[in-house]
């Protein structure tokens, strides 16, 4: 494994941080015995007599289970991390006070959390099953089984919700800007036509 690890690191495209990797990671024991094999008590346990490649195949949908919880960790990561750098925003609104972000600011946060909304809800296999277990229902149990210990359904529940409250923020704070934009306009406007009326009034009395 950490050979193969070597060799993928030297092909990495905007790798997730060392701290991050190792911090956010699932690790379950297994055993062989006798009877199906499934996961009980926290434990995977395989049957002894099943073939090579039927072993292998449940291998990876145990894995693969496990790779979503991790990569689900790393968003649940980023999401904090996103909520933290607006979490005065509200506070600042409620007491009147001037939002210390531009317009570009804003539209970042926006830009931020639909790829974010994207990563997790079009790109991944987070809210449905992958193709691979349609035809093989023994390995989608044993896939499904994982995901609900892992708490997968559930979590992805609460950063959706999440998502959804900050996406309601991000538009109250571009509606906000948008507002004092039209006002800062409406009042340049006034300042015109303020100033033609008074170049009116000076040809005609001079």
């Amino acid at each position: 494994m950490k050979t193969t690890m070597k060799i993928l690191e030297q092909h990495e495209i905007q790798p997730y941080e060392v701290a991050l990797v190792y911090w956010e990671n699932e690790e379950i024991n297994y055993t062989v015995g006798e009877g199906h094999s499934k996961l009980r008590h926290g434990v995977f346990l395989f049957n002894e007599e099943l073939d090579y490649e039927q072993v292998i195949l449940e291998k990876f949908a145990f894995s693969n289970a496990l790779s979503l919880s991790v990569k689900l960790a790393i968003w649940e990561v980023t999401l904090d991390s996103f909520v933290e750098s607006i979490q005065s925003i509200p506070e600042m609104l409620k007491s009147g006070q001037r939002v210390k972000l531009s317009r570009a600011d804003v539209m970042q946060k926006i830009g931020e959390l639909f790829s974010l909304r994207h990563c997790i809800n079009l790109s991944s296999d987070l809210l449905i099953t992958p193709d691979f277990y349609w035809d093989r229902e023994d390995l989608e149990l044993l896939y499904d089984k994982t995901c609900q210990f892992l708490n997968i359904n559930r979590r992805v529940k609460v950063v959706n919700e999440k998502l959804q409250h900050c996406t309601e923020l991000t538009d109250l704070m571009r509606n906000h800007l948008s507002e004092k934009h039209s006002l800062r306009l409406e009042w340049m406007i006034v300042v015109l036509i303020t100033i033609e009326v008074m170049f009116e009034l000076a040809r005609v009395i001079f």
